[in-house]
């Protein structure tokens, strides 16, 4: 499966979710793609973001 480029309004768009608490998968649904691409770029980007399992604990 071949990687779509982030363009910039997404980078903003991940950066506001960040901001308002939402969670990997919930990030992930928003932005049209896999909670691991969303890791990736939280990491590159310095954000930090929680996944649904681990808010439980």
């Amino acid at each position: 499966m071949a990687r779509r480029p982030w363009s910039f309004k997404e980078d903003r768009r991940l950066m506001e979710l960040a901001k308002s608490s939402a969670s990997l998968e919930q990030a992930a649904k928003a932005l049209g793609r896999s909670p691991d691409a969303i890791k990736r770029m939280a990491l590159r980007l310095g954000l930090s973001l929680k996944s649904k399992a681990a808010k439980k604990t």
